[in-house]
């Protein structure tokens, strides 16, 4: 039985997660809190196996509350925000801070409370059995980060600048892949081949997200634009709500943006980005699967092994969900399995390998 502690300010809220949660034989909403205050006590006096949230309330906002709670007390934490860009900036905050994941509240359509009871369940479930190590270790601050950056390739020399050109990276993440993502693109050089980065993240995130990779990352980092030109050195993140491919027009290789139908319940998703860089890059690729819930990605990165690739998973100990990369090495789609510190290394040595250097 997983113990649920509920912390919103609004009653409304606080009856509706209640409920959700409570249709589930495995969950128990031991409780619910107001705000941090009464949710502090009541920590104390339940002790819940995983808290909901609320980001904004009154007297202590969540985010605050959550640093308390990590400094003191680290315990898995969904947090519950709003899809607006305010909302956006502190689930990402929160994110940062070792919240395992997050859920947006609804739109109050019939469907979007049923998708949404879906959603608050799974994520509390597997919030459960995540992997608090891995949420909360301490992390190294942005220019530690850019100033270990792995060895790149020269820019400068036209063979050299031609073969890194001629490379791509791909990398898929969902739950624990905003501070994985930002953990390898913090380690990757500025002088390296293109990257395109597929993570499940609600739309009005995906900009915010990209926002925070450029600033803590020696690559450059943005949202991908439908027909943007992919460069060396640079790094697109597939928007909220788009599927992200790659695709050769001529010399140059794009994005290209989808909105077809979601893969494996996502959109993006990682797959469909993983097989468009197969087809146009072939043995020239390297696949990366980070953390996240469920299996999207393995059967993509499957296809870029099949193709000639060098394929990545991150390893069980240091993923928040050993889902996707999980099931890639289930598939036996990962010719390495590497821990999150390694996979910047690992990737730039495929990448120098494939260039002859």
């Amino acid at each position: 039985m997983i113990k649920v502690l509920v912390v919103d300010d609004s009653l409304l809220v606080r009856k509706a997660l209640a409920r959700a949660l409570s249709a589930d034989p495995d969950v128990e909403v031991v409780g619910t809190a107001v705000d941090p205050y009464d949710a502090r006590e009541k920590i104390k006096l339940l002790n819940p196996d995983v808290l909901t949230l609320d980001v904004s309330m009154p007297r202590m906002d969540g985010i605050t509350f959550l640093k308390n709670l990590m400094r003191l007390r680290p315990m898995p934490v969904v947090m519950v925000s709003s899809y607006t860009a305010d909302g956006a900036q502190e689930t990402l905050d929160a994110l940062e801070l070792g919240a395992f994941d997050y859920v947006t509240k609804p739109s109050g359509s019939r469907v979007d409370i049923d998708q949404y009871k879906a959603e608050v369940l799974q994520k509390v479930k597997a919030a459960a059995r995540a992997n608090m190590s891995s949420l909360s270790r301490t992390r190294t601050n942005a220019e530690e980060g850019v100033n270990a950056a792995v060895g790149g390739l020269s820019m400068r020399d036209p063979l050299e600048r031609a073969k890194v050109k001629s490379k791509m990276i791909a990398i898929g993440a969902s739950t624990g892949g905003t501070e994985a993502l930002k953990d390898v693109m913090r380690l990757m050089p500025a002088e390296c081949p293109p990257i395109v980065i597929s993570q499940h993240i609600p739309e009005s995130f995906s900009a915010p997200f990209a926002k925070r990779l450029n600033e803590s990352s020696a690559v450059t980092v943005k949202e991908a634009e439908d027909g943007d030109l992919i460069l060396p050195g640079h790094a697109y993140l597939a928007p909220g709500d788009d599927h992200l491919l790659v695709v050769r027009e001529g010399a140059n290789i794009r994005c290209r943006l989808s909105k077809s139908p979601p893969v494996n319940r996502h959109r993006p998703s990682v797959d469909v980005m993983f097989d468009s860089v197969a087809q146009t890059f072939g043995k020239n690729a390297v696949g990366v699967l980070l953390t996240g819930m469920g299996n999207d990605g393995a059967k993509g990165l499957l296809g870029l092994k099949d193709v000639g690739a060098m394929t990545i998973a991150q390893d069980e100990k240091s993923s928040v969900v050993w889902g996707m990369p999980g099931e890639a090495v289930k598939l036996g789609a990962a010719q390495k399995i590497e821990s999150l510190t390694r996979i910047p290394d690992r990737i730039m040595e495929a990448v120098r390998k494939s260039c002859g250097v």
